[in-house]
């Protein structure tokens, strides 16, 4: 926690880089003045300090740039990297700061620039910002665009900056979330897809990450026919990620968790095989079980959906807690030793910084590819995921268990984190949503 207030302290002090083409750190109306409109009042969950969020009231954001879109939220969701920021580990958290990178809405206003977007239409945002028509936006890498995010401390650290993103700190540009009533989207014509009527929101609301998300780490992994995969997370990535694996031909796939994440994998996804590495024997491993599973050679891909903070072994423990690391590596040595020679790695969930005790003798010796599939470039993929849920043959719900009100988001963190009331992936209705589509989960209030 003091690291990540060290650093925007002294990011304050550095001052951004020049590269930024849309307005940095707005991640609260109440506090920039320039970025309110006290025409509306909304609901919003901000983080206010390690391990704690909650519901505050803030004004409606304003249009500030002449290409900003105003969203009114109808539906939002919580996703497992939005435990990183309520642990303080993502660095660059303000007290106040409103969360949320997964949205979808209603067009409220739009700037003079914006032609392509009318109020009253329907639309979901990718959760990365981009400009358009940078070297990365050209090729609709969007999650890597060079005009959203002027952070100099990620700059320092990576050798390069990510784009600008919805609530996810002022590392990362400073810009505010969706789980809110009302969302300023920079940049609008470019990052909001129309949802289509036959597209409910509980369905389109995902194409804003978790979709994306899942469907590049297996094809950026090089998921081909006839693989057995190997995925470590039972959460909706590693779900999307097992079934997208078999759209693209997998023989096989063999999720790793434990308790009852695997029992929903099971009823959800029949045709999916499952792992519990808490009930491995003594002298048994994840690796061990995997050689066993696949004739002593081990899957040939291995994608990592479960993210680099939670230490599995004491030391580790011990050198997050004292700083000495920012992430564990166990789980991608599990992958490493687990995955076929020559076969390949992903890592699709979050890693902030350094690891230690790495094996690199393995990952050179026995020639795995370990890719680092970055920010999924959401915009490359959200058309063709759009006409695949349209086509029926993706349904986003298989992965949402509940549906929950933005008044309870706060609580509903502390659920989803602690793993309690089997929850999911969720759905966030607002006072401006739609009655429940056909298939979503009943209202659970808390």
């Amino acid at each position: 926690m003091a690291m990540s207030q060290a650093a925007l302290k002294t990011e304050q002090a550095i001052g951004h880089g020049d590269n930024a083409t849309t307005a940095q750190d707005i991640t609260n109306p109440s506090n920039y003045p320039e970025a309110a409109d006290h025409s509306d009042k909304m609901k919003a969950l901000a983080w206010m300090g390690k391990n704690k969020v909650e519901i505050v009231e803030a004004p409606k954001p304003k249009i500030v740039e002449p290409r900003d879109v105003i969203v009114k939220v109808t539906g939002s969701t919580v996703c497992g990297s939005d435990l990183h920021l309520l642990h303080g580990t993502v660095v660059e958290l303000q007290e106040g700061d409103i969360l949320g990178h997964e949205f979808c809405g209603v067009v409220d206003e739009v700037g003079p620039e914006v032609s392509r977007f009318k109020k009253g239409q329907r639309v979901v945002a990718s959760f990365q910002i981009a400009c358009g028509s940078c070297y990365y936006c050209k090729q609709k890498l969007s999650s890597q665009c060079e005009k959203t995010n002027s952070n100099t401390i990620e700059n320092a650290m990576y050798g390069g900056r990510t784009a600008g993103m919805f609530g996810y700190s002022h590392f990362t540009g400073g810009f505010a979330g969706g789980q809110a009533e009302y969302t300023r989207v920079p940049y609008g014509d470019v990052n909001l897809l129309p949802l289509p009527d036959n597209v409910p929101d509980e369905k389109g609301l995902y194409l804003s990450d978790v979709l994306a998300t899942s469907w590049h780490a297996v094809v950026d992994t090089g998921v081909k026919k006839g693989d057995v995969v190997a995925i470590w997370g039972a959460g909706p990535i590693g779900q999307m990620a097992a079934d997208f694996s078999l759209i693209n031909g997998a023989s096989r796939v063999i999720i790793i968790d434990q308790n009852w994440r695997l029992e929903y994998v099971k009823k959800k996804y029949p045709n999916i095989n499952t792992l519990d590495f808490s009930a491995l024997r003594r002298g048994e491993s994840v690796t061990s079980k995997l050689k066993e599973m696949t004739n002593n050679r081990g899957p040939d891909i291995s994608i990592e959906c479960a993210a680099g903070e939670y230490a599995k072994g004491w030391a580790h423990y011990f050198e997050m807690l004292l700083g000495l690391e920012t992430d564990t590596s166990e789980l991608i040595n599990e992958m490493i030793t687990s995955t076929r020679n020559f076969g390949s790695c992903g890592i699709t969930g979050v890693y902030v910084g350094f690891t230690n005790h790495f094996n690199i003798g393995s990952l050179m010796e026995r020639g795995i590819r370990l890719i680092g599939n970055g920010q999924a470039p959401v915009h490359k993929y959200w058309e063709s995921l759009l006409a695949m849920i349209q086509e029926g043959k993706i349904d986003p719900l298989k992965m949402v268990s509940h549906r929950v009100r933005l008044e309870d988001l706060g609580k509903v963190y502390y659920k989803f984190e602690n793993k309690e009331d089997e929850m999911q992936k969720v759905f966030v209705q607002t006072r401006f949503s739609q009655p429940a589509a056909q298939g979503s989960p009943s209202l659970t209030t808390y």
